[in-house]
């Protein structure tokens, strides 16, 4: 273990060290878990990536960390219900290596989305939320069917407002709310295609993570390397990252994209030229 990640994994667990909770390390995943003694739930946390951060923010990325993780950890100890919070259900977008299940082996509700990405559900909480599965669907009496309806309603409810930046002749727009589903706004199709009624040239949305969501206008070659460096960026600096490549809009489809060195653009990985 690297002398930067053993001074996160102690900082960690001083911080957030309380009783009735257990820490145990993964010296081959890099991954320290934290556990609820009494119900066995509990959070796992990578740290090679809070190490890259810290070198950027410092006291700040593990500062992030520590909140996130004491709310998650707080919330799993009490009962959720729908009822009542039906506004409070969110589709929220994640890499497909994400895990499908639970770590108690509960399958979550999820739809396929593009190559990269693929669709949960989440019950807002206020500073947190829960990913619905199966088992939390049966105790709740709920229709999968309904819980997507309100979920993609309550999506196109969320306020779009963006910002812009320009860049060697290319628009570039960012939508960064900090409401935990900023890279949920790619599922409100209205909003995608009301924007790509003002591209002047090839329209690409990124969603390199969850709080943020990248619209770009591409007018020439270079805008592309642009995209794909600031893609890989907040990527890399995202607490809960999704991925690095752009995906090309075009007619309500979505179509990921590799950009290479020198102003090329390749394949999708399905043969497919974009």
């Amino acid at each position: 273990m690297k002398m930067n990640e053993r001074k996160l994994k102690d900082e960690l667990e001083k911080r957030l060290k309380k009783e009735g909770r257990t820490f145990t390390y993964d010296r081959n995943k890099e991954v320290l878990r934290i556990e609820n003694t009494a119900s066995g739930k509990g959070i796992d946390i990578s740290l090679p990536g809070i190490v890259a951060k810290w070198h950027d923010q410092k006291d700040k990325a593990i500062d992030e960390v520590v909140y996130y993780a004491e709310e998650a950890l707080v919330v799993m100890n009490r009962e959720q219900s729908v009822a009542g919070s039906e506004k409070n259900i969110f589709p929220v977008i994640r890499s497909t290596s994400f895990p499908v299940e639970s770590e108690d082996g509960n399958k979550f509700l999820t739809d396929e989305h593009t190559a990269e990405t693929r669709i949960y559900y989440a019950l807002d909480l206020g500073k947190t939320y829960r990913l619905i599965d199966e088992q939390f669907i049966q105790k709740e009496g709920l229709d999968p069917g309904e819980i997507r309806e309100m979920a993609r309603f309550n999506v196109r409810s969320l306020p779009t407002s963006m910002k812009k930046d320009e860049v060697a002749g290319n628009d570039f727009y960012f939508l960064n709310t900090n409401d935990g589903y900023d890279a949920s706004r790619i599922l409100n199709e209205k909003f995608l295609e009301e924007t790509s009624k003002n591209i002047k040239g090839d329209m690409a949305v990124a969603v390199p993570h969850q709080d943020v969501l990248i619209i770009a206008d591409l007018r020439n070659e270079v805008g592309y390397d642009v995209l794909a460096q600031m893609t890989m960026s907040f990527f890399t600096n995202g607490l809960v990252p999704i991925t690095a490549l752009s995906f090309m809009y075009e007619n309500g489809k979505l179509e990921p994209i590799f950009i290479m060195g020198k102003n090329k653009r390749m394949d999708d990985g399905k043969g497919k030229k974009t």
